[in-house]
């Protein structure tokens, strides 16, 4: 079936008449020093092989040690995601790859650490189920020389890296009940958001420790039944997450509606073509031969160990939101809860939160976290909470306009610098509102035709002449000021 066959359809994939089912699997390599069992180093960035050893390369006579940072962290987990934490096995997941150079993954099969928990999404307020979030090691690396897209077909040759072999995981894997692209890319974010607040793991996307498989099916409209399900493998994105969706479920559409029938694969989503493409056939779990894994013991982590991790999590994003939606009477939808969100999920709300307990005003402080700090996060070190608390004072006293604010908390990201010497090196200051007044006149006077339209009741002409105050003044008239002058005049 051609490319061009999938083409249509809304942005989660479903054309009208059928439904979409997703369920998730993400991979979150766990923040530890070391690996599941051993003593290499877990650590991102390093020349490849280099981090290496007979237990992880799986060489005769090694022995796997458990990582006990790495239980404590997958409890964490567990407990965030509102699991029940049991006693564990693990098991020896069989398979040929040359990114796992011992031909097995350990990783828990039949009963693992964390089940039946759930997450609730913060926008839609779906509860979505974890079915278990289990331990298992992470494999190497391979990459494919030539050819199409980095894969194995096609490649000149492939090179290995084993620096990611043995590196601690969990695997969160949740019920398929996500039904667009749309509520997976929010069930990714606010598990990123919980994963980074309980410092189990650092949620990086861009750099491999968070990971998603897509298990996508699709049903007509009022059937019960499952469709047949594909699962798309490695989505390392947001935006790479919810187009591989909108993609794989348009495809199955087409398929079916062409009498044709969904086959049951693995496939493989290439970013630069915006297609999934069969990679093979999908495995079931019999495939893997699991055994238990004879060279280590049970965990069964006492009720007291837990009850001490439990304790030691600090406040997870629905906390995090309760506190901010305080500051609005308890707003629980629309633009300001949306920025709530943003801001927590961005770990933007200890900044909002200290800013307002030091005498910054609520909704400007969020706004200013969610627009302008938001946009240089890779700086957010630079910026402390007083900085930003006299950066929102000096705007909401007038002392700043708001183009200047925003200039100004630029540069404090650049700098570290407070809001009041980067005001005063930028030429900053306050403008009388008498000489704004004059500025306003004389933009009147040379728009005649627009302040005849403005003063007929056109509102929406407000912005043209504020625009135009602006100019003159070099950003330096306060916007507040200006309409409020407008408007006087009108009257």
């Amino acid at each position: 079936m051609a490319d061009d066959a999938v083409s249509s359809g809304g942005a989660d994939g479903v054309l009208p008449g059928w439904e979409i089912v997703v369920g998730l699997e993400v991979h979150c390599e766990l923040k530890t020093r070391t690996k599941l069992f051993c003593g290499c180093a877990n650590s991102f960035g390093q020349e490849p092989n280099t981090s290496i050893c007979p237990v992880c390369l799986g060489l005769p006579g090694s022995l796997p040690v458990i990582n006990k940072q790495a239980v404590e962290l997958a409890i964490r987990i567990g407990l965030s995601l509102n699991c029940t934490v049991d006693k564990s096995i693990f098991h020896r997941k069989n398979y040929f790859y040359p990114d796992m150079p011992k031909d097995y993954q350990v990783s828990q099969y039949e009963k693992a650490i964390n089940e039946n928990g759930f997450l609730e999404l913060p926008l839609s307020k779906k509860v979505v189920r974890i079915e278990r979030a289990h331990i298992e090691e992470d494999t190497g690396k391979s990459m494919h020389v030539g050819g199409d897209g980095g894969r194995i077909h096609g490649a000149v040759h492939s090179l290995v890296d084993y620096n990611r072999a043995g590196i601690p995981l969990v695997e969160i894997v949740s019920a398929p009940d996500l039904r667009s692209a749309e509520e997976a890319r929010e069930y990714v974010t606010e598990l990123r958001s919980i994963l980074v607040a309980s410092a189990a793991s650092d949620g990086k996307m861009e750099e491999g420790s968070l990971r998603v498989d897509a298990n996508v099916s699709v049903r007509r409209l009022g059937v019960e039944e499952f469709g047949t399900r594909c699962e798309i493998k490695n989505l390392n994105s947001l935006r790479s997450l919810v187009r591989a969706i909108g993609y794989e479920a348009r495809r199955q559409v087409a398929l079916i509606e062409s009498g044709e029938k969904v086959v049951q694969q693995t496939r493989h989503w290439n970013e630069d073509q915006g297609v999934t493409t069969a990679m093979r056939s999908k495995e079931e779990a019999y495939d893997y031969r699991y055994f238990p894994e004879p060279d280590l013991v049970p965990l069964e982590p006492s009720a007291e160990w837990v009850t001490e991790i439990r304790s030691h999590i600090g406040l997870l994003p629905a906390s995090r939101r309760e506190r901010l939606t305080s500051l609005f009477n308890g707003v629980s939808s629309g633009p300001v809860y949306d920025q709530i969100v943003t801001a927590v999920g961005l770990g933007l709300d200890d900044l909002v939160a200290g800013a307002v307990a030091k005498g910054a005003e609520p909704r400007l402080a969020l706004a200013r976290a969610t627009n302008e700090v938001a946009s240089d996060l890779g700086n957010l070190e630079m910026l402390t909470v007083d900085n930003f608390t006299e950066a929102i004072r000096m705007e909401s006293e007038g002392k700043l306009s708001a183009t200047q604010a925003k200039t100004v908390l630029g540069k404090m990201l650049e700098s570290g610098a407070n809001a009041r010497e980067v005001a005063k090196s930028l030429g900053f200051e306050a403008m009388d509102s008498t000489v704004i007044e004059g500025l306003v006149d004389q933009v009147i006077r040379s728009s005649p035709k627009e302040w005849e339209r403005f003063s007929s009741g056109e509102d929406q002409l407000a912005g043209f002449f504020v625009g135009q105050v602006m100019k003159l003044s070099k950003g330096k008239a306060d916007g507040k000021i200006v309409t409020s002058i407008l408007r006087s005049r009108r009257s």
